[in-house]
């Protein structure tokens, strides 16, 4: 079986069953071998309570697996049907105003109802019954896009009522939360669980409280999830997931683990395609398994009108061989055909409402051809990386709830102005858990909870052993709970790193330089050196003036930095021990995998590249030295001639 898929969303209870035939000639026609059914389809698979109808889709996957296509299946459980809402009230979530979703859209299941769940369980069950050892099925798809939508999750008194038991059970007594939170302020104390209750919109929340309730809702998901997957077990051995939304506040990590297949879904505009390199660095270190795409658009997105559709030529064909490139395995679309009416429809579709095909679809026909000629060789070579990069959930949600900087996001500093910098070297972005064992330099930007002894014992035993590790700022400043440590500005971190913060400003505006004309930026800690600590960088401009902003300590046979503000991603570059893997100008990513470089332009302009000796590009067999011109959008996949 091929190990690269191409191919769309698929809704074949939609249109007449007459179409499957005409669908599988266009998919054959452009090359697609991969569609997925039934995300949506629970009214169809389910007419009538307990009665349930998949002869229909037998039909359509016993056509498409006759025609060499494979299908992910999907779970329907983001859409339960209308009477099966209706009857049953409490299977629908209930907002943050406290009012219990209309039957309008889909997402409407309250992840707590024992009879949501006992429905999710039944047509989980005869779903994987009727098709778990089907020969289509080359993996499966729980549910839809899983987040803690409405609000931050259902607010209905069932997730109450399981939300105080999650905070008994976690802090055991009523006076241990209220410590742990720091409830006397204000005198807020509790005098029980029960009288906890969710935070609202519009209230002035309490960041401890916000981030316990957005944990328990993940939770609630993760759960939800898992009962699925343990289900389909029992009658597969397709490989699962879960399609997700490019974000960590739902923890992909915890989603991810007791699931075989990282998926997720992306819609990016044209001018945004290296916020997906970062991503693509992340799912890769989350299973050995090679991650999907579970969906993106090929032209543009949108709901009631079309958006995000301006897409330069080539713009498509560079979205969608990205994940095959970064180590992913599939790259489909949603979807397959533009809706005829409801929900969605002006979003982009492969194929127009007439069946016609969309003017991208010359660009997917030739990437089509040219995954048959990349897989073998990528399939078979791994991305070696020597710089990590910490990508924390807890850290994600913690900075949710308190941002502490003005503006500050958490995800986007830590793409544009970490990830940036190394647009030639190969990175993994990974979680706090994540074994460290073959890096020479993983990098903790933003990594406001470190207060956890594994993982400090872990990264001390990786400084020792010869590693580099670079801190801050705004790192360790947290608890679980969102608490401040009240002995120092940090937890650990002066220790660690043997210097004294001896005053910060947590301000993004100011024009605060180092010396050598460095631009500082986000935070500033004016840092004492201890003895035995180096500084790399002195404050050459404002209150801070002569104080260090970024130190060194030398730690066994490796070492400690602490970035006390930020630097631009050329000095942060400049700090870290690995190899480039070639010089390219800073709009080609460049990626090496085993004795294939890869070079690709990304931002729709010309580039360069200088190689050391001779390659050939395996795709257009031409062979290139020295100074090389890149087009816009081009890639170029070169293996080394040896002489």
């Amino acid at each position: 079986m091929k190990k690269y898929h191409l191919g769309a969303a698929y809704y074949p209870e939609l249109w007449p069953a007459s179409e499957v035939d005409e669908d599988i000639k266009r998919c054959q026609e452009y090359g697609l071998d991969t569609l997925r059914i039934g995300e949506f389809a629970w009214s169809k698979m389910e007419p009538e309570e307990g009665r349930y109808e998949f002869d229909w889709l037998e039909v359509v996957l016993d056509k498409l697996h006759d025609a060499g296509i494979h299908v992910i299946l999907c779970t329907p459980t983001v859409t339960p049907p209308r009477y099966m809402l209706n009857r049953y009230e409490e299977m629908r979530q209930v907002d943050g105003h406290g009012v219990r979703t209309e039957v309008s859209w889909r997402c409407h299941p309250c992840k707590t109802s024992p009879i949501m769940r006992e429905k999710n369980r039944l047509i989980v069950e005869e779903l994987a019954k009727r098709f778990g050892n089907h020969p289509a099925v080359i993996a499966w798809q729980l549910d839809n896009e899983f987040f803690p939508y409405n609000d931050a999750g259902c607010h209905c008194s069932l997730c109450q009522k399981a939300f105080q038991d999650y905070l008994r059970e976690k802090f055991h007594t009523i006076d241990a939360l209220n410590e742990a939170w720091g409830m006397a302020r204000w005198s807020l104390d509790y005098e029980d669980f029960s009288a906890i209750r969710d935070p609202r919109p519009g209230e002035w929340l309490h960041p401890s409280l916000a981030k316990a309730w957005w944990d328990f809702q993940c939770r609630q998901i993760h759960d939800y999830a898992l009962e699925q997957a343990t289900i389909i077990r029992k009658y597969s051995l397709a490989p699962i997931g879960t399609d997700m939304m490019y974000n960590n506040n739902l923890p992909y990590e915890d989603m991810n683990e007791g699931l075989d297949l990282v998926q997720v879904n992306h819609y990016k505009k044209a001018d945004e395609l290296h916020h997906m390199t970062f991503w693509y660095d992340f799912l890769r270190t989350l299973k050995e398994r090679p991650f999907y795409v579970t969906e993106t658009q090929p032209n543009w997105s949108g709901g009631n009108y079309a958006e995000n559709g301006d897409r330069p030529l080539g713009n498509t064909h560079l979205n969608s061989l990205l994940p095959f490139l970064y180590g992913g395995e599939a790259n489909l679309y949603w979807h397959f055909r533009a809706h005829r009416n409801g929900h969605e429809l002006a979003h982009g579709a492969l194929f127009t409402v007439a069946g016609r095909p969309i003017v991208e679809m010359r660009e997917i026909a030739l990437l089509s051809k040219e995954l048959e000629t990349l897989e073998p060789i990528l399939s078979s070579k791994k991305i070696k990386s020597k710089i990590a990069i910490h990508y924390s959930s807890a850290a994600a949600n913690s900075f949710k709830v308190a941002p502490m900087v003005k503006g500050f996001d958490y995800t986007a500093r830590l793409r544009d102005d970490i990830h940036e910098a190394f647009p030639h070297h190969n990175v993994d972005v990974i979680e706090k858990s994540h074994a460290v064992g073959g890096y020479e330099t993983i990098i903790s930007p933003f990594l406001a909870y470190m207060n956890d002894e594994p993982f400090l014992t872990k990264m001390k035993e990786f400084v020792v052993n010869g590693g580099q590790w670079i801190i801050g700022p705004l790192s360790d400043i947290f608890d679980d709970n969102v608490t401040q440590c009240t002995k120092a500005p940090y937890y650990h971190l002066e220790e660690l790193c043997g210097a004294t913060s001896v005053y910060q400003k947590r301000v993004d505006s100011l024009r605060i330089y180092g010396e050598g004309e460095v631009p500082l930026h986000l935070c500033y800690d004016a840092l004492e050196p201890k003895e035995g600590t180096e500084v790399l960088l002195r404050y050459a401009s404002g209150e801070f003036k002569g104080y260090a902003a970024i130190t060194r300590r030398k730690m066994g046979k490796g070492e400690i930095i602490l970035l006390g503000a930020l630097p631009p991603k050329e000095y942060l570059s400049g700090l870290v021990r690995a190899k480039k893997n070639a010089i390219a100008s800073p709009n080609v990513r460049l990626i090496k995998r085993d004795n294939v470089l890869i070079a690709a332009e990304i931002t729709h302009e010309k580039g360069t590249l200088v190689l050391e000796g001779s390659y050939r590009d395996i795709l257009s067999k031409k062979l290139y030295q020295g100074l090389v011109d890149i087009a816009p959008y081009q890639v170029l996949v070169f293996e080394k001639i040896e002489n």
